[in-house]
């Protein structure tokens, strides 16, 4: 599992470069993508992520002129995240990296040996899950 995922990410790396963004940026323009305008706070809710890394990614996708951030004209303290015209090209650049991505990983297999691996995939991952929550336990 941990070689699969290295490689994943090293391949998902290497397609971002190419439409010049780091790995963890696409999601967090697709999110924008999905629901553009939202605000820092909700952004790191929504993808689990603390304040600072939030904060960071945004001034370095609104650095690349992907994304303006906006303080609400409701609440002062709150800041809006809004896609640009470049914002937007790239979450259809990603989906086509995802596209190619998901092709090349899942070369070769056939259908039942996806829901079978899906379906173990899920079964670990809630066997790890209920763990996360219990201090001590190990």
């Amino acid at each position: 599992m941990f070689a699969l995922a290295r490689s994943h990410r090293g391949l998902a790396a290497q397609l971002l470069r190419k439409i010049g963004l780091y790995p963890g940026q696409e999601i967090m323009l697709m999110q924008l993508g999905d629901k553009d305008g939202q605000s820092q706070n909700s952004l790191g809710r929504t993808l689990r992520l603390d304040h600072s890394t939030v904060a960071k990614s945004v001034k370095r996708l609104e650095d690349g002129g992907f994304v303006i951030r906006k303080r609400s004209e409701e609440d002062k303290r709150i800041t809006n995240v809004m896609l640009t015209d470049k914002g937007r090209q790239a979450v259809n650049e990603i989906a086509e990296v995802w596209k190619a991505l998901e092709d090349i990983t899942l070369k070769d297999i056939s259908e039942e040996e996806l829901k079978m691996f899906i379906r173990i995939s899920n079964q670990m991952t809630a066997n790890v899950e209920a763990f996360l929550d219990i201090d001590d336990t190990l």
